[in-house]
């Protein structure tokens, strides 16, 4: 999602009422409660929150690792909209006339407690499409002799998608999802793809066989809610087209591919080369030390 840089720069409401839908395992109960907080500018929806777990309610259950935005751990339903806590401001979603925001768990995920969910069928759908690289060489896979070859606009076409952080948000704000326990969802589509367009993988042909079912690819209805709440702008929704367009050339035969090769090892390094006597040094080196610990400085002068 598109940080609102405006709204960032605003003065938040000096008190602000946060309204947070609690559940309690233990009881099985769920309930509404709200808290007022004084707020400031700069001040996020986790400062508020871990505010009032450190002054105001310690039983409150909230989950958060890195605070900048890396780990994906606070990611919840602000306002009714999937966010990551710790990137939400709290004058990019309470007004003056309404200073109130109202937080509950990510949608489609199981409660554990208060605003914590629980990830494993995320975690296994991402697992059941092999996120890792996959080569028909399995000795070359297993013990590499080198690197595997790619191009830097080869690297650019899955730049993108590598930068998932596992939030969440995305698999929370599709409808599909929400009604369909089943469908693998966004996240794990886009990372099919992101493997798929990766020159260096070879294991195509698996990961289609996962996704072209009823579950898979063809159930995505391009709502596209999962690119809108994208904190990195993953863009999902357009990774599950072009893996749909892939998976279509490939049933039909018109679609190959070559994994890269690995390229040869570094040539060894020879003998270290006496500092010329002609280079420059910089101010202050001395010469004795540098050619003592076999430091060769090498400068071009034209």
């Amino acid at each position: 999602m598109a940080l609102d840089f405006e709204a960032a720069t605003r003065i938040p409401p000096k008190m602000v009422k946060i309204r947070i839908r609690r559940y309690n395992p233990e009881t099985k109960k769920m309930w509404w409660q709200e808290y007022e907080v004084h707020a400031h500018k700069g001040m996020t929806v986790l400062d508020a929150l871990l505010y009032i777990k450190e002054n105001i309610d310690h039983t409150l259950g909230v989950r958060y690792s890195c605070r900048m935005g890396l780990c994906g751990s606070c990611g919840m339903n602000i306002n009714g909209t999937p966010m990551l806590a710790c990137q939400t401001q709290i004058a990019q979603v309470a007004s003056g006339g309404n200073p109130v925001i109202t937080l509950e768990p990510l949608p489609s995920f199981p409660v554990v407690k208060d605003l914590i969910t629980e990830f494993t069928s995320f975690f296994n759908k991402h697992k059941s499409v092999k996120p890792y690289l996959i080569r028909k060489d399995t000795e070359e896979q297993e013990t590499p002799k080198g690197h595997l070859k790619m191009k830097p606009q080869e690297f650019i076409e899955i730049f993108q998608f590598s930068n998932c952080i596992f939030c969440g948000l995305c698999y929370a704000a599709c409808p599909v999802t929400a009604a369909d326990p089943e469908y693998l969802g966004p996240q794990a589509l886009m990372y099919t793809f992101r493997y798929i367009n990766d020159v260096r993988d070879e294991g195509h042909e698996e990961r289609f066989a996962v996704v072209d079912s009823e579950n898979g690819c063809h159930r995505c209805h391009f709502a596209a809610t999962c690119s809108a709440v994208c904190p990195k702008a993953v863009d999902p929704a357009g990774a599950i087209q072009a893996l749909r367009s892939k998976l279509f050339k490939y049933r039909l035969g018109f679609y190959r591919k070559k994994g890269s090769k690995p390229l040869p090892p570094p040539p060894e390094k020879g003998e270290r080369k006496p500092l010329p006597p002609e280079a420059m040094l910089v101010p202050g080196a001395n010469l004795e030390q540098l050619e003592k610990e076999k430091v060769v400085i090498s400068l071009n002068n034209k």
